[in-house]
């Protein structure tokens, strides 16, 4: 088990790194060339920039077993479809059961803005969604 990470916007990276190390699990961090990452103990892959290039890295390196973080619905469901487990840096456990719901809100609002609507921005992060997110990664850890 690995912990990759789509880390061009990716909140709590202190959290998911202290969380890998008490479970001696590596930690691989996904970023285009346009972002800095700097750890002490992820391997950090840099991918050219361009429309879902590090998406489309991440989940050709991924394999059944590991788990993914991010916050894109679409990755979420092709690591789903690998066997993976996925987990949003605000904690939410994506799985069979609510991919497919959020995957659907996600085509409406994109048709919302298209037709000139407005979508609400999402909240700011709190303590609670940092919580989340290491209980949620122990949890993944552990089944």
């Amino acid at each position: 088990m690995r912990i990759l990470v789509d880390a061009d916007a990716c909140p709590g990276k202190d959290i998911i790194e202290e969380t890998a190390r008490s479970n001696n699990i590596s930690v691989i961090m996904y970023c285009d060339i346009n972002h800095v990452l700097n750890s002490n103990y992820s391997t950090i892959k840099y991918v050219d920039s361009g429309f879902q290039s590090v998406d489309m890295f991440l989940i050709n390196e991924v394999k059944k077993g590991d788990i993914v973080i991010t916050q894109d619905y679409g990755v979420a469901a092709m690591s789903l479809g690998k066997g993976c487990y996925s987990i949003s840096p605000k904690g939410y456990i994506y799985d069979d059961e609510n991919i497919d719901r959020l995957l659907f809100e996600r085509h409406i609002s994109s048709k919302v803005r298209r037709s000139g609507g407005k979508t609400y921005n999402p909240k700011k992060r709190t303590k609670k969604d940092d919580e989340r997110l290491k209980n949620g990664l122990i949890k993944l850890i552990n089944m």
